[in-house]
């Protein structure tokens, strides 16, 4: 049977969310709060934590939201006057994660529940270490050469050539290792020496600085491709083979799959005419009813599908919602996970999957009601 925040009951929960004051991520779940009939939730802006000021209270559940979209706190973060510059992810790691030990001190420290793990974000955010994670757990992902924290470093194009050729990887997939939203990310094909084209969001200036795009362009060169990974190489790379992707209505398909206390709650097919399906991107919205019918049809299970989604989002049991992004290979029978998002639940209008249990709430109200189910679940395991 389907829930409602408004009708969840229980305990009282209040909440403080950590995030940007005003942005839409902060907003959707303060309203999602506010439907629950539960005290406003109090915002505690970024900004306060990396000036040391952040304060929680006694008894607060505290959500951690993106600290992206504000052009200060990503100059505190990666000293960049201009956030659409790809460079500095390195150093937005290192302070990032340092921000979040803070918070999760200060919440420690008032007697604040935090719903995510400092240890979990570590990893999330480092792609190389998140791929050893999932594989490590029997997750499937793609092959990679760089995966887990004593893979050996790649410095430059050089490097990348090599590893693809070592690992037989005509096609693959660099990424930054602490990069998200597809930023810095190069689709890769080889045929040979001196046959290498990409495709990427990433523009470069005639001085060689790097910037975001939001149009997606094929590099054609050897050359080209090779300025943009030497100067996105200092901040970490990590690769992955390129593995072929079903396709739905003649456009490459992946899917988000959202977890939220450990099931697969949410779930949007993203299509594309380019390697990167991201919306923002000029990815669109594809019909899950199709995929559901294409991966029966083939003789698959969506439920194994979300069960692998599952077993992603088990590797970080100590945060309670994570976005999945799952690969579906050429004919709908397999899965691989591509990434799994510490803040990928910005996903308006869309509703519980059948049978999860939260149809017709979205992911903030998804996230409210589990953790009043999980308060009252405490409640009752603490009754003589």
């Amino acid at each position: 049977m389907s829930q409602s925040a408004s009708r969840a009951g229980g305990p009282a929960v209040r909440f403080a969310v950590v995030g940007v004051p005003g942005n839409r991520r902060v907003t959707l779940f303060r309203d999602a709060v506010r439907a629950a009939g539960l005290p406003a939730a109090r915002v505690v802006p970024w900004l306060d934590v990396l000036g040391g000021k952040a304060v929680f209270r006694r008894g607060e559940t505290v959500r951690m939201d993106s600290p992206g979209e504000d052009a200060e706190v990503e100059r505190l973060l990666r000293s960049v006057d201009d956030p659409t510059r790809v460079e500095g992810t390195a150093l937005w790691y290192t302070r990032f994660t340092g921000a979040v030990r803070t918070v999760a001190r200060a919440a420690d420290a008032a007697g604040a529940v935090l719903l995510d793990a400092p240890g979990d974000v570590a990893v999330l955010f480092d792609k190389r270490l998140c791929h050893a994670v999932l594989d490590g757990a029997g997750v499937p992902v793609p092959a990679s050469p760089t995966s887990g924290a004593a893979a050996p470093v790649v410095r430059d194009w050089a490097d990348v050539r090599e590893r693809m050729a070592q690992h037989r990887m005509p096609r693959a997939f660099v990424k930054l290792a602490h990069g998200s939203s597809a930023s810095g990310v190069l689709a890769v094909e080889t045929a040979g020496p001196g046959r290498v084209r990409a495709t990427t969001s990433v523009e470069r200036d005639t001085s060689g600085r790097l910037f975001n795009s939001l149009r997606v362009r094929r590099c054609t060169t050897e050359r080209e491709v090779a300025a943009i990974v030497d100067a996105l190489a200092p901040d970490g790379l990590h690769i992955e083979r390129w593995l072929p992707k079903a396709s739905q209505r003649g456009r490459s398909a992946d899917l988000r799959v959202l977890v939220v206390a450990g099931r697969a709650t949410h779930a949007v097919v993203r299509t594309s005419h380019s390697p990167m399906t991201n919306l923002h991107l000029g990815g669109e919205r594809g019909s899950l009813d199709e995929v559901r019918a294409a991966v029966e049809s083939a003789g698959g299970s969506w439920a194994e599908a979300l069960a692998v989604c599952e077993r992603a989002a088990a590797c970080f049991p100590d945060t309670l919602c994570v976005a999945v992004d799952l690969l579906p290979a050429t004919g709908w029978r397999r899965f691989a996970v591509g990434e799994v998002n510490a803040f990928g639940d910005l996903l308006p209008r869309l509703t519980g999957l059948p049978g999860s249990g939260f149809e017709g709430l979205d992911t903030y109200a998804t996230q409210v009601v589990a953790v009043l189910n999980r308060a009252r679940n405490h409640r009752a395991s603490a009754t003589p």
